[in-house]
């Protein structure tokens, strides 16, 4: 059977290219051997929230007698969560395979590998199209020390059938932060194992300084420069080896949370002429081109910004490119807003301060609010807020907008568009503020 486009992966990327391609006409397949949505439908962005948010009812609950609440909390289900949550993907997982029929996108369940560079077999099927898109995402990657099968991956933290008394998280990366937060808000005793001595490297030090601080303030342990040495199954407990520090014994989960690799295993790609680079990632230019022209890549898998709203923006670039007529779409990965939802929260754009100084010197000028939220005012728990504006040159062009704090995830979003468009601080300043909110300060801090 031919198609105009055979999409690899029916992850967010996948999808979406899938989807605008048949708005255009084209004939679209999409091949998937689990299940439709990918890792942030299944075990990323979507759970996640879910768990996130669940935490973050654990912390308001704990606040609401400040609040004049007499409130009787007789405990947390795990079950009761996990089974919702599971039935709220289930239901995902049915909207996405319906939303490919009313696109007329034929969906193939299967594995996927490549016969020739316009050629893929699924099974004992062999389907030919004039454009193929790998979107196969990516995995969580797992190092090979003695006892490794006795943990887990974030995969398998949506599996988890009870909450854990005792939990071993090792990686310093988004992940690993945000899983700390969730299991530690829902009453977990979690412990962190930093190959380093820093969590969230790469991201503004003045936001990681203040997550790590607020994470060792309520209660999260960490052990740093250190890492796994062995996992040693002890009947239903597990004992963590270190190669710095004593053993950690009496664990219920140890997570490996330490990156992600390529989903390319069994692609074959080799035969249709697609470079990988020396971690495995698909090499594209700009317009998401491979080394072989008819074949493109898009989101994890290339190795770029793995996020899946990304993934979309770029499967939809080049659909409107290749089918669209719109000769020269494509994604721009300059100044893409980003959210961690840890506790508390850390929303960001743009350059860190350290990347400013590196890229313009003494030409940057910082500004930065450092203050309680009206919501810790009367309570007996408090967490901070910080927002920080990074700007450059006479007309203090805004070039980085941090936050941490409650609602960092939701503002962010708005001043995003100001700094894609290229906002001044003169611009921030001459916004009138909405008072009393958190987001006031981005357009007051002198």
């Amino acid at each position: 059977m031919d198609f105009d486009l055979i999409v690899i992966g029916g992850g967010s990327g996948g999808l979406a290219a899938a989807r605008r391609a048949s708005e255009y006409g084209a004939k679209s397949a999409v091949i998937e051997s689990h299940k439709l949505g990918g890792t942030c439908v299944n075990v990323g962005c979507v759970p996640k929230k879910v768990m996130w948010t669940t935490s973050r009812i654990a912390e308001v609950l704990h606040d609401a007698p400040d609040y004049g609440f007499n409130v009787d909390c007789r405990g947390f289900e795990w079950s009761k969560i996990k089974s919702a949550r599971d039935s709220y993907i289930a239901r995902l997982n049915g909207i996405y395979e319906t939303n490919l029929e009313k696109a007329s996108v034929s969906y193939l369940s299967g594995q996927a590998h490549f016969e020739s560079s316009d050629t893929v077999r699924v099974g004992d099927k062999v389907y030919r199209a004039s454009y193929i898109l790998i979107a196969t995402g990516s995995e969580p990657v797992v190092p090979q020390i003695p006892g490794a099968e006795f943990a887990i991956t974030s995969d398998g933290f949506f599996e988890m059938e009870r909450l854990p008394e005792k939990v071993v998280i090792t990686g310093a990366g988004y992940i690993a932060t945000e899983f700390a937060g969730m299991l530690h808000g829902l009453g977990s005793e979690v412990i962190m194992v930093l190959r380093k001595d820093q969590l969230l490297r790469g991201f503004d030090s003045s936001i990681t300084q203040v997550v790590m601080s607020e994470m060792k303030r309520s209660g999260v342990q960490f052990t740093l420069n250190n890492s796994a040495t062995e996992i040693i199954r002890q009947g239903s407990k597990l004992r963590i080896e270190l190669n710095n520090s004593p053993a950690i014994d009496d664990v219920d989960e140890f997570i490996f949370a330490i990156g992600r690799k390529p989903n390319t295993k069994g692609l074959n790609v080799e035969v249709a002429g697609v470079e990988l680079d020396s971690r495995g990632f698909v090499v594209t230019d700009k317009y998401q081109v491979t080394s072989t022209k008819n074949i493109f890549a898009v989101g994890d898998v290339t190795g770029r910004v793995a996020l899946t709203p990304v993934a979309i923006a770029a499967g939809r670039k080049l659909s409107d490119r290749i089918f669209g007529g719109h000769s020269g779409a494509h994604l721009d990965y300059e100044n893409i807003p980003s959210v961690i939802f840890s506790h508390p929260p850390i929303g960001t754009m743009g350059l860190s301060e350290t990347a400013a100084r590196e890229k313009f010197g003494d030409d940057i000028k910082i500004y930065t609010s450092s203050f309680k939220n009206m919501y810790y005012q009367i309570t007996s728990r408090a967490s901070p807020t910080l927002m920080k504006l990074i700007t450059v040159g006479d007309d203090e062009k805004v070039i980085g907008c941090h936050i941490i704090g409650d609602f960092a995830d939701e503002i962010i979003q708005g001043f995003s568009v100001a700094v894609k468009m290229g906002a001044r601080k003169r611009d921030f300043d001459n916004t009138v503020a909405i008072h009393p909110t958190v987001s006031e300060e981005f357009v007051t801090m002198r």
